[in-house]
């Protein structure tokens, strides 16, 4: 697989064998007449939009860029990466990297990782990618309808599709900072209003009156597993902003899904009036979400994957009020959104649990270290195993934080 696929998991193509149409700009882009690397960057891009039958490149916002980890790249992508010389012209953020920016000791990395890990940072900082290391970008910076993207981290391109109702497919790393460097991106897939369109229905029979976001992760870690890469339909559920990032987020890790909608919630199936007659309906009871939430032991707690937005580490902090952890409690979010609430920081931290900017469970090693880890999230428990070698167990923030500071687990 060439390398500036890693990572992409769209498969929809516009209309295949047509020529894809390059403005001057482009033109002077891909002859080279604007620096070597920013023509290969456009090479790439030109060969993705032929791949996936795009008719043409379309400028975007912003870009966010995967591949930043020196766990996931290792020392090819750093080297790939050291090659390239020019400057994003958009605004650009990277995904979670392999630990905290001066925080590392403190969580036991290894130095030579450590060393590893600036390595890749400073490369992208030479190429102008702000040092934004976060799966949920659209905390930092305003994204509004409409707007196309070229985003990479799976939960971040389902939120900005779905919540936001922006325009982006989902990026393989290279091809998404390519994007950054040249401002635009092939037009395919979810940046086609005809392809945004719902493939089937899922009918939510439980009711949902007390669902927590965890609840939400599970039940779209079970969607994700019944519809693949294609685009749901929600009926039964209100969820709000958060619970809707967790719905997403696991969807997007135990299938492909880059775009749900939500009967009444999200931005398109309230607007669009979307035609459902004829489509699958497939139901989805309670006992299929029970039966995810376990009361395995586990050595380790995390939440914020995704990123915590500033509710969840509010309620966080007010549920380890006058409490202190015995069991590792980490807590992950946007380093922005610490710097904006560092009074509800402190107070997570004074229980002995620890909030973390720029990492995440998923990509850092150190929760390697641990046999069993509790999430509140489908997300990290689809990936967990995987990327951590550890057992996962779900349950809600209230659920992880009772495992936190309790003798029982």
């Amino acid at each position: 697989m060439q390398p500036w696929l890693w990572g992409a998991r769209t498969t929809f193509r516009a209309r295949p064998g047509e020529p894809m149409y390059l403005d001057p700009e482009d033109e002077e882009i891909l002859a080279g007449e604007k620096g070597e690397t920013r023509q290969r960057m456009m090479e790439l891009l030109v060969a993705l939009g032929k791949v996936f039958g795009a008719e043409r490149l379309v400028g975007i916002k912003s870009a966010q860029v995967s591949g930043a980890s020196y766990k996931t790249i290792g020392e090819y992508g750093l080297a790939w990466l050291s090659s390239l010389d020019a400057r994003a012209v958009v605004p650009a953020v990277l995904n979670p990297i392999g630990m905290p920016r001066g925080r590392w000791k403190e969580l036991g990395i290894d130095p030579e990782f450590a060393a590893n890990q600036e390595a890749v940072i400073a490369a992208y900082e030479r190429l102008g990618v702000k040092l934004e290391c976060t799966c949920t970008p659209y905390y930092l910076r305003k994204t509004s309808f409409g707007d196309h993207l070229a985003w990479s981290e799976s939960s971040a391109v389902s939120y900005a599709n779905s919540v936001i109702g922006a325009r982006t497919n989902r990026e393989g790393g290279p091809g998404a900072l390519a994007a950054a460097l040249i401002g635009k991106t092939p037009c395919y897939g979810l940046h086609l209003e005809r392809n945004r369109k719902p493939h089937l229905i899922i009918e939510v029979t439980s009711d949902e009156k007390d669902w927590s976001i965890a609840r939400y992760g599970a039940l779209g870690y079970h969607a994700g597993k019944l519809v693949g890469n294609k685009i749901p339909y929600f009926r039964g559920i209100t969820p709000d902003s958060d619970q809707l990032k967790a719905l997403g987020a696991a969807m997007a890790a135990t299938g492909a899904v880059a775009l749900y909608h939500v009967d009444n919630v999200t931005p398109e199936a309230k607007n669009t009036g979307y035609d459902l007659s004829g489509l699958e309906v497939v139901s989805v009871e309670s006992a299929e979400i029970d039966r995810l939430f376990t009361k395995i032991p586990v050595d380790a707690v995390a939440i914020g994957c995704p990123h915590c937005s500033p509710a969840e580490l509010h309620g966080i902090a007010g549920l380890l009020e006058g409490k202190s952890v015995i069991r590792p409690l980490y807590v992950f979010a946007a380093q922005g959104i610490i710097d904006k609430n560092l009074k509800t920081v402190r107070s997570i931290e004074r229980s002995g649990a620890r909030v973390f900017a720029d990492t995440c469970m998923v990509v850092s090693p150190v929760m390697e270290r641990y046999p069993a880890i509790m999430v509140n999230s489908g997300k990290a428990l689809a990936y967990v195993p995987d990327m951590c070698g550890a057992i996962a167990r779900i349950g809600s923030i209230e659920e992880c934080v009772e495992v936190a500071t309790s003798q029982s687990s």
